[in-house]
Parts: structure tokens; C-alpha cells; sequence
């Protein structure tokens, strides 16, 4: 999997910034606030993992939806009803759209929800893998 920081040279100033929003705290008195649901993307030699946490979400609630470049996450989380002291777990409708530049083989793509953990497992496809290429001597 590729990414591209190319962007980030084509304007002055912007990737001083990409590291100046990293340092600042998430919670403070711009308004910032961490993306939910928080996701791991990782591979091995035969498939492609996205690992989300989605704890005390119901399945109904949850919704996955693979299209050509990307997987989209979304889903809603019940607001619960009551007095609030301090509320940092968040409330209603979410979604995390995946970039996938790389082909998958789409009939094969599962999913799990685990302890609150939710991974899709996205097959390669079998011409995407890669093969050593043994060499003769002449």
C-alpha cells in the first residue's frame, strides 16, 4: 500500500502544520476531537486487515459497504439518555471511508465483530501477489 505525501510539498508552510496538529491536544479550545471509530490498516502476504473499535455498538447499527477504490465504515451509535457530568464517548452517526489503491478480490472479503473490535479481512487478489522469479544461470 502506497501513500502519497506529495500534497504536503506542493504548498509552503504545510507539512510544518501536519506536524504542529499532530502536537496539539485532542481535546481543547478549537473544537478538535478524535475520529471515531479509531482504525489499524495492516497486510500479510495474503490479505489486507482493517481493525476498528466499535465497542457497545448493536450489529444493527453497523453498516460496511465495499466499492471500487474504498470501504466505507458507518454506522450510528444510541445516544444515551440521562445527566452528563463528562461525556467523551461519542454519540450518533459515523463514517470512515478506507482508500484501497491496491485490487482485492471482492467475493472473498469477510467480517467480524469481536470484544468490540471489528476486522474485515480483504483478501489480495491472486495476480496481485507476489511471486519470486527464479533465475537461470547461462
Amino acid at each position: 500500500m502506497v501513500l502519497d505525501f506529495n500534497t504536503l510539498y506542493t504548498y509552503p508552510g504545510r507539512f510544518e502544520r501536519l506536524f504542529e496538529d499532530f502536537f496539539k491536544p485532542m481535546y481543547g479550545g478549537e473544537g478538535r476531537r478524535p475520529v471515531f471509530p479509531p482504525l489499524n490498516v495492516s497486510e500479510d502476504e495474503a490479505n489486507y486487515y482493517v481493525r476498528s473499535e466499535i465497542p457497545g455498538l448493536p450489529m444493527d447499527g453497523l453498516e460496511l459497504t465495499l466499492t471500487e477504490k474504498s470501504l466505507v465504515i458507518r454506522g450510528e451509535r444510541p445516544t444515551e439518555q440521562g445527566k452528563y457530568y463528562r461525556q467523551e464517548r461519542p454519540a450518533g452517526f459515523f463514517q470512515r471511508v478506507v482508500a484501497l489503491n491496491v485490487p482485492v478480490d471482492r467475493d472473498s472479503v469477510r467480517a467480524t465483530l469481536t470484544d468490540g473490535i471489528l476486522t474485515v479481512i480483504l483478501p489480495k487478489c491472486e495476480g496481485c501477489i507476489p511471486r519470486k522469479i527464479s533465475i537461470d544461470v547461462a
